[in-house]
């Protein structure tokens, strides 16, 4: 019992004082895991510590991506560009390509996005200096940050659970639905603008209608790959 302890304490002491280091919070989560066509997408909000009481007076009442609609995913962004363009707060998103995805898989594709959405925030604003040994992540779901992130915690609903992971999931949601309606304007006809990559019933009608375009992710089509042209457009 005795060595139990000792090692319990150990291990509170290093926590510790990896808490009492970290000078930035940073919170991490993902968009279009699942869609059909487009780019997975990371989003990552990071403030000073002494931020933390003041921000989140403002955004305590902010939701994961998923419960607020389109005007107010788009509400929060705004607020978001506010405070950064006043250097309270820094935020940025990474992409893997549909390409990236086919080639090295989705969970590839959604680390190496997550590491790139990581190395922007210390280049943004010349405030930030986020590094990993000055930071405290805070991960959605099953995401982990490169290992040399020591202080880092994975919380399972972290976008239901912690404010800062609710305002990474609005960035990375709210920069990829722009996105793909970008695209939806290269590629006519498949209804991106509306459904931004998912498996709705009017997708797959498009599918079978016009084949694969450039955008859509083949290795989630493997079924149907074979009997669908492909839309060089």
């Amino acid at each position: 019992i005795k060595r139990i302890i000792a090692k319990y304490n150990s291990i509170s002491s290093v926590c510790v004082t990896i808490n009492l280091m970290a000078k930035y919070i940073v919170g991490i989560d993902e968009a279009g895991r699942g869609p059909l066509a487009g780019p997975v997408s990371l989003g990552a909000v990071a403030w000073e510590i002494n931020q933390h009481r003041g921000l989140t007076k403002k955004f305590r009442a902010i939701k994961n991506s998923k419960k607020l609609s389109l005007k107010q995913r788009e509400r929060w962004y705004r607020l978001m560009l506010i405070e950064r363009q006043q250097d309270r707060l820094n935020f940025s998103c990474a992409y893997s390509s549909n390409t990236a995805i086919d080639n090295r898989g989705i969970v590839w594709g959604v680390k190496s996005a997550l590491a790139r959405a990581l190395n922007k925030l210390s280049v943004r604003s010349p405030t930030s200096n986020i590094s990993p040994k000055n930071s405290r992540v805070l991960l959605d779901g099953s995401l982990k940050a490169p290992a040399e992130y020591v202080n880092q915690t994975t919380i399972t609903k972290g976008d239901e659970k912690e404010m800062i992971i609710a305002m990474a999931s609005v960035v990375a949601k709210v920069r990829r639905d722009r996105l793909i309606k970008r695209l939806a304007k290269k590629y006519p006809g498949y209804g991106f603008e509306g459904h931004v990559g998912y498996g709705t019933a009017a997708h797959y009608r498009a599918l079978a209608k016009l084949g694969l375009s450039p955008i859509h992710r083949r290795s989630f089509l493997r079924s149907l790959a074979g009997g669908l042209r492909r839309n060089k457009r």
